[in-house]
């Protein structure tokens, strides 16, 4: 197997991506990387993170390709996190990415980091490292109308992520 089917097999299930350390591991050197990339079979998008040329989109490509380009602990936060499941009109034009860690590297214009200063739990959304919808929407309550945040509880809760109770609290802190 060559090195580009050894990325390929990876890359397949990590919305097409894979970043210069996951190559690594793989046993693929950086030069090999960048010997690709100029063959037209990766497609560099930031510092050490690459995408399959032949790869089908999805509706979360930005989401996962924002968490991959920040790297290591970065997660999907805030109206972001209404945004990638549909649940208020925020900001599309960005997405928050929030990081402990300091980011030294140029950024694209649709990432924005954020430093989170308070504890918030961690899930996966479609294997995207993410703010819980819960902590998302309280986070969100002085940046976005409250009338779209309780349509946002009302229709995370129809659609199961969040429970009865996290419903409850997220309204009873919205009013």
């Amino acid at each position: 197997m060559n090195s580009y089917d050894i990325i390929y097999e990876y890359a397949a299930d990590n919305y097409g991506l894979i970043s210069s350390n996951e190559a690594k591991s793989l046993g693929i050197s950086n030069v090999e990387l960048v010997k690709l990339a100029h063959r037209g079979k990766l497609r560099r998008l930031g510092h050490g993170v690459y995408r399959i040329a032949h790869y089908i989109p999805t509706v979360y490509d930005e989401y996962a390709e924002a968490v991959a380009i920040v790297g290591y602990g970065a997660t999907i936060y805030g109206e972001s996190v209404l945004t990638l499941h549909g649940l208020a009109h925020v900001n599309p034009s960005v997405i928050h990415i929030a990081t402990h860690i300091r980011v030294r590297k140029k950024l694209p214009a649709y990432i924005q980091i954020v430093r989170p200063s308070a504890y918030y739990n961690v899930v996966e959304y479609e294997g995207i490292p993410s703010q819980s919808v819960f902590d998302a929407i309280l986070s969100c309550g002085a940046t976005v109308m409250k009338e779209r945040l309780i349509e946002a509880v009302n229709e995370a809760e129809r659609q199961g992520l969040i429970t009865i109770a996290e419903a409850g609290v997220a309204r009873a802190e919205l009013q």
